[in-house]
Order: structure tokens, then sequence, then C-alpha cells
């Protein structure tokens, strides 16, 4: 099979780079490039944690575009306590080989996915989707190209993470999330429900980094950093690198099609998600994983030369 025309939307943030790493070792991809958001961390920042990803995979040839400084009608959230101030746990990564380009992210989706057949671009978004409803605001014909959009965000029948119910992505910027999960795109999403069951233990750590490719030592030494910001013998969630999974080997994930909608109150429940009333399209939620072959996944992809 040829393949798959990808766009990675991110805020890289620790699993982003995991994430990222994994995507780039993968043939099934054809990354087009990388859109970044501000969320974990300011947007230079994120911005230009993208390039240092990109160099260290060697891939200067993939384009960075920077997207939304901030979410579209609220203050954003600061997590430096849990990614580190630079984003990236404090983990060695080299300079971008590569400046951004100097159009915003919105701008080169549009071109993007109208200079290439419709649905054969999906985009992998990993943080808010404020970047994805700019999109569909200035150019809705363009964001209906989309082949399919795989999105980490939100909590079903888990607790969330930064609110009672609600999970730091779509809390981020609830507006956004409402936006793009109302706009009858064909989207999955997978939320903390699924997140929480792919964790890593050290072993897992230390065989990756035992497999000696570049990857693999720097995702050994990001999944280490989450260690330093928990308890116990596990990571925190490998949030991010569930979407390149999912769009790898959907075998893995069970979903089930909801109509939903994203609270986008003042409450401490905003960015939560609800039954939706108004006979939106359903979108496909990833509930179940197996958080085992998930892992190995992911290791086969990091570990590969």
């Amino acid at each position: 099979m040829s393949p798959r025309s990808v766009i990675i939307d991110t805020d890289p943030g620790i699993d982003d780079a995991v994430a990222m790493l994994a995507a780039l070792a993968s043939p099934e991809f054809d990354l087009l490039g990388i859109t970044t958001v501000a969320g974990n961390i300011g947007i230079a920042t994120t911005t230009r944690n993208a390039g240092r990803i990109l160099a260290l995979a060697r891939r200067s040839d993939v384009p960075v575009i920077a997207g939304a400084a901030g979410p579209l009608a609220r203050k954003g959230f600061d997590v430096a306590d849990i990614h580190g101030n630079d984003g990236l746990g404090g983990v060695g990564f080299p300079e971008p080989a590569a400046p951004p380009r100097s159009t915003h992210a919105s701008a080169w989706l549009a071109e993007t996915l109208i200079g290439r057949p419709a649905g054969t671009v999906d985009i992998l978004a990993l943080g808010p989707l404020t970047n994805i409803a700019q999109l569909l605001a200035d150019a809705p014909d363009a964001a209906r190209r989309i082949g399919r959009i795989i999105a980490m965000g939100g909590a079903v029948r888990e607790p969330g993470n930064v609110g009672p119910r609600s999970e730091f992505n779509l809390a981020a910027d609830p507006e956004a999330a409402e936006a793009v999960l109302g706009a009858g795109l064909p989207l999955t999403l997978i939320p903390l429900d699924v997140t929480r069951r792919v964790r890593a233990d050290r072993p897992y750590v230390e065989g990756l980094r035992a497999a000696g490719t570049a990857a693999s030592r720097a995702s050994a030494d990001l999944i280490a950093a989450y260690f330093q910001t928990t308890t116990g013998g596990e990571s925190r969630p490998l949030h991010d690198p569930c979407v390149m999974l999912m769009a790898l080997a959907p075998h893995l994930f069970g979903c089930e099609d909801m109509a939903l909608s994203v609270d986008c109150g003042e409450t401490r429940d905003a960015g939560s998600l609800e039954p939706a009333g108004d006979g939106r399209r359903p979108v496909s939620v990833a509930l179940t994983v197996d958080g085992g072959g998930a892992l190995s996944l992911l290791a086969a992809r990091l570990t590969q030369r």
C-alpha cells in the first residue's frame, strides 16, 4: 500500500515528541508537514521543539508551520511542571535545521488540502484543536477535504485530568473543540479512557535505551522524565502516541460512535464532553485498547533501523 499523507498538528510536549518520533519512523506515513499550536507551552517553544524533533530524526525536508498562539476565546494553561520549561523535560535535542515557514498554519493547511485530491490527507492532532477550528472558520471548503482527523482529547467514562470531567487538550480551547466536533468531519477521538491504559514501566524504558537508535534513546529519556513527575512503577499515560498507533493499527482499539458536544462554560468542567442533543454527526470514540499491543508497536517503530 502507498503511504498515507498526513499532517501532524501538535504542541510538543514530552508525549508529543514520542508520538512524532514514532510517526517519523513509520513508512505508512507520508508526512507533509508539522503545524504547531500553543498548549503544553507557548507557540515559540512548541514551534522550536517541532524543529528540534525533526532535526534529531534528520528530516529537515518536513516543513514546520506555526499556528495559533492561544485559544480562540480564553486564556490557556501552563503545564511546565509536567513538561519542563523547554516542553521536552530537559532532554537534549539538536537545534532546528531549518526555520519555520512564514505563513500561518491555517493558511498552509488550506493551501495543502486544496492542492491535493479531496479525502487523501489526514490530520493527526496531538494538542488543542485551535488550528483546525481556525481552518474551519477561514477556509471551510478546504477543511471539508480532510480525509479524517484522529485527535487525542476528552474523557468519556473516566474523570478528567484538569477538571472533574475535563481533559487538557479540549479544556485548553473548548470553543475550538466544539467547532471541530460539530463540523461533521470524519473524526476519531482518543480520550483518557484509552490513553490511561498505555503506560511504560522502567524495563520498557531501558529496552528502548538499549536498542540504540536515535529515536529510541530520545524516547527513553523523554519517558524517563515522565517518571520524575509521578510516583509508582509506571509512567504518566502516553497520551499522544495513541494517535499514531490508532492510525497504524486500528484493530488495537475498540471504538463507538457517539454524538458529542463540548462544555464551553466558565466552570472547572469547561472542555468536558457531553451528549449532543442537536442531531449532529456522531464521531468515532476509542474506549478500549490493547495496552500491551500498543506498547509493543510503539517500541517496534522507535527501535527500527
